[in-house]
């Protein structure tokens, strides 16, 4: 004999389905839940620009020895085992976490209803300014790590930390209410 009320969600008074204590705890605190799904689902991006950077120091650094200094407009790549090869290395890591993140950003974590196309030219300006300032910033900070000592592998993984931080503290408030915002979070900005 089996219970046929122990698939069943427990309801409450009215016919409502008991949730959960963390559901529970997500319907209470849906704002502090969407910073924590928008930092944990980063990761995704951050992966890809980890693994990026290091297949690219093993490519561009290691293996075609791309060392030689590189300066470009505010760019500056001429720090020891970094050059031409470390400004290659982030700029491929840094246009495929933004592509990566926009979706993930988008459909999971702000679970945006504004359209592709409108969402798109704000994120493509957003990332734009955070992949500069993160093309510009691995130079110095490689630069310190490796007279710190530091090789180039991990110097740039210390450069990836540092600008993860920094996309997060810029690209968040500006994810939330001008790239993807929802309908109710524009009114809200509105006000």
């Amino acid at each position: 004999m089996t219970d046929n009320n122990a698939a069943k969600p427990a309801e409450t008074g009215a016919g409502e389905k008991k949730v959960g204590p963390i559901r529970q705890w997500i319907k209470d605190h849906p704002n502090i839940w969407e910073f924590i799904l928008f930092n944990v689902l980063s990761n995704i991006s951050t992966i890809t620009r980890f693994v990026v950077t290091w297949i690219g120091t093993a490519i561009f650094i290691t293996g075609l020895g791309l060392t030689q200094p590189f300066h470009f407009l505010i760019f500056n790549y001429d720090t020891k085992g970094n050059g031409l090869g470390g400004f290659l290395t982030f700029l491929l890591a840094e246009v495929l976490a933004q592509v990566v993140n926009f979706f993930v950003q988008m459909k999971w974590v702000f679970k945006s209803d504004s359209s592709f196309k409108d969402a798109a030219w704000k994120y493509v300006i957003l990332a734009v300014i955070i992949v500069v300032v993160n093309l510009v910033l691995p130079g110095y900070v490689t630069g310190l790590c490796q007279g710190w000592g530091m090789n180039a592998g991990i110097a740039g993984t210390i450069a990836s930390v540092v600008n993860t931080l920094l996309a997060v503290i810029v690209s968040y408030p500006l994810l939330k209410f001008w790239v993807m915002p929802k309908s109710g979070d524009k009114k809200e900005a509105a006000k």
